[in-house]
């Protein structure tokens, strides 16, 4: 499993690697109310201190949204948005609401359409991940290689003012991406990230990979989940919210009645969406 995302189709801009900057501050994680917008935080967008991040609680409704610039119209105090497409204007806009913002990046294989996509070199690059045009899966193996090239997109996120991260393609050692990929591999590559994050401040969400949530519950500050419904998998996540982490989940195939019951059982942050995650949303309750 993994997300659907937007090819942008206009000209990429050469890409700045950011120099590190103050982190960001621990500020109030939103009411969870679909309802009027909240009122702006007072730390809303403002530095924050390293080593303390947000830490979003079960239940937050949200927004996920890969297709271009956000549309910042739903009311909800969780947007996730992709971190290269969208600017710290948009970012500053949703804080102003009283929202928090995750920032979505491709950790786990290289695409070809973004900015920085030269920094990778070409022995890193894998089998195609299939389906996915202009994509291929990345040797994780090579932590010394990888680790400055996602620094560098972690400090876009931050530099954009964004709360959290969320890292996709987390569990590559399942899928066949050309290298000899172990658990283990998989392991350090995703605490690799958690570190990132929490030394800019920023919270982390773990992206799919269920059977390693017993291992890495503690790393991460919440989790993403696509189709766990649909494949009877929701069970896995309660880890998270048994330690009062968020778990912010989408169905696309399934009728909310079909798994909505089930979500709220368990304390889900759930919604429908469609495969290319644009604005649409259909949230349970």
């Amino acid at each position: 499993m993994r997300c659907a995302r937007h090819r942008s189709s206009a000209a990429l801009l050469a890409f700045v690697l950011l120099a590190a900057a103050a982190g960001c501050s621990a500020t109030d994680d939103g009411d969870g109310d679909d309802g009027p917008t909240p009122a702006p935080t007072a730390s809303g967008g403002s530095p924050r201190a390293a080593g303390k991040h947000w830490q979003p609680r079960p239940g937050l409704r949200w927004q996920w949204q890969l297709d271009g610039k956000a549309d910042t119209s739903a009311r909800v105090p969780v947007y996730d948005i992709d971190g290269f497409e969208n600017t710290a204007r948009t970012v500053k806009e949703l804080h102003d609401r009283g929202a928090k913002v995750i920032c979505y990046i491709n950790a786990g294989a290289w695409e070809d359409f973004r900015p920085d996509h030269k920094a990778f070199p070409e022995r890193l690059l894998g089998e195609r991940n299939k389906g996915w045009k202009g994509e291929k899966w990345l040797d994780i193996r090579r932590l010394d290689v990888l680790r400055p090239i996602m620094a560098a997109r972690f400090d876009m996120c931050r530099q954009k003012g964004f709360d959290a991260v969320e890292p996709d393609l987390m569990e590559g050692y399942r899928n066949r991406t050309g290298f000899p990929l172990s658990a283990a591999d998989q392991l350090a590559f995703n605490r690799m990230l958690a570190s990132l994050a929490h030394e800019r401040g920023m919270a982390v969400g773990l992206k799919n990979d269920l059977d390693q949530i017993p291992a890495l519950v503690g790393d991460f500050d919440f989790a993403v989940n696509e189709q766990c419904a649909e494949f009877e998998e929701c069970e896995k996540l309660t880890p998270f919210v048994k330690s009062g982490k968020a778990v912010f989940h989408v169905e696309y195939a399934l009728e909310r009645k079909d798994f909505c019951p089930t979500a709220q059982r368990l304390g889900l942050s759930s919604m429908r969406k469609r495969l290319e995650l644009d604005a649409w949303r259909e949230p349970c309750g």
